[in-house]
């Protein structure tokens, strides 16, 4: 990564009437991650195209600190996502913003811990998610519709996160954010708690992640949250986005013994109705998940992974999909990657009505992952051969 140091008059001032002032610093970043990717059964035909983001959604960003002294530091992070084949930029929930990833400032301390406001991951990204398959090969390795937002499809708004110390492996994090809204306080709030502990080898990890929408006297069109809400995929649950609240339940451990490394998780998601929802009763999604990593050499990595995904209350299917990966890297900052997925479906899924509630029960077709390309059968594959590259 690129650092540039920062001497700036206000600093210098500082030191001309004798304050010490501290060290500061701020660092350039960014991912450049693009394929040439096919997909089957799209309208009944193959689909070859250009797809960016497999490993990581692309971005770049600017990240931060100020040593205040006695162990205390300010920081911050902008971060802003973008695609590489058009140049537009990231959006998020249907939105496009400049800095959509993260964009927090806070203070941190060795002994005490880390505290950050603004736009920001919730706990179970951060603690529950990097134990997962995931981590290693992003979208094409997790859940359909990224129901349990295993693939970090939501980000959370006007957020209060804690990050504890590590204490002899354990680790804790709490977040709050505020909806914003004058006498209605949980309108549109969202919170969450995880932790992970890990001993040698072994690491766990788990969590619960609530996020709310906006209240409303008449039927919601849509999501409205502090969080981005967990609907980018395909019908696999697009036809809940009017519901009251979201709670997603994750817990992952990862053993790690030689060039072998290997993971199983689990997720129970519920999505709620109330009054102002285009559905009735609450729609439950339950995940499991397991995956196997072989380093066969310090620059080649391969994976297998299968995701088991099933949905039961108003619409009832389930998701069986298995996934390949192959990474070489070919310095540090640059890796060249081979990744695939196939996923066989049966059962319903839910139709969307054009004013966002549920539509018909309808057959339930594949949709692999949170890519969004809805199969025009039970079956669907998709192959990406891409690059990587780091700053």
């Amino acid at each position: 990564m690129k650092r540039i140091a920062l001497s700036t008059l206000s600093l210098a001032l500082l030191g001309a009437t004798g304050v010490a002032h501290a060290q500061s610093s701020v660092t350039l970043y960014g991912v450049l991650d693009d394929s040439i990717q096919y997909v089957s059964n799209v309208g009944g035909h193959s689909l070859y195209n250009m797809a960016a983001g497999n490993l990581q959604g692309n971005r770049w960003g600017m990240k931060g600190t100020e040593d205040l002294g006695g162990g205390l530091k300010a920081i911050f992070q902008l971060e802003s996502g973008f695609n590489p084949n058009n140049g537009k930029m990231g959006n998020y929930n249907g939105t496009s913003s400049l800095f959509g990833r993260q964009a927090y400032v806070g203070l941190t301390g060795d002994a005490w811990g880390t505290v950050t406001i603004g736009r920001q991951y919730d706990p179970l990204v951060d603690l529950v998610q990097p134990l997962t398959a995931d981590n290693y090969w992003g979208s094409t390795f997790t859940t359909a519709g990224d129901v349990d937002n295993n693939d970090n499809s939501s980000r959370t708004n006007n957020a209060v996160k804690y990050t504890s110390p590590v204490w002899g492996g354990f680790q804790f994090e709490g977040m709050y954010a505020l909806g914003g809204v004058a006498g209605q306080t949980g309108s549109g709030q969202s919170w969450a708690g995880a932790a992970t502990y890990a001993t040698g080898p072994f690491s766990v990890a788990a969590g619960y992640f609530r996020m709310d929408n906006a209240s409303s006297a008449v039927m919601r069109k849509g999501w409205g949250g502090t969080s981005d809400g967990t609907f980018d995929g395909g019908l696999e649950n697009a036809a809940y986005a009017t519901a009251k609240s979201i709670g997603i339940a994750s817990l992952a451990a990862q053993y790690v013994v030689g060039p072998i490394t290997t993971g199983l998780r689990y997720s129970n998601v519920q999505y709620k109705p109330d009054a102002a929802s285009g559905f009735g009763s609450t729609q439950k999604y339950n995940v499991g998940a397991g995956f196997v990593n072989y380093q066969v050499t310090p620059a080649a990595l391969l994976g297998l992974g299968y995701t088991y995904t099933h949905s039961n209350g108003e619409a009832t299917a389930t998701y069986h999909q298995i996934s390949l990966g192959g990474d070489y890297n070919l310095s540090k900052r640059t890796d060249v990657y081979l990744v695939g997925a196939y996923q066989h479906v049966n059962g319903n899924e839910r139709s969307v009505n054009a004013n966002g509630s549920a539509g018909a029960l309808v057959s339930a077709t594949a949709s692999v992952a949170d890519y969004g390309f809805q199969s025009s059968s039970i079956n669907q594959a998709i192959v990406s051969l891409g690059i990587r590259h780091k700053f």
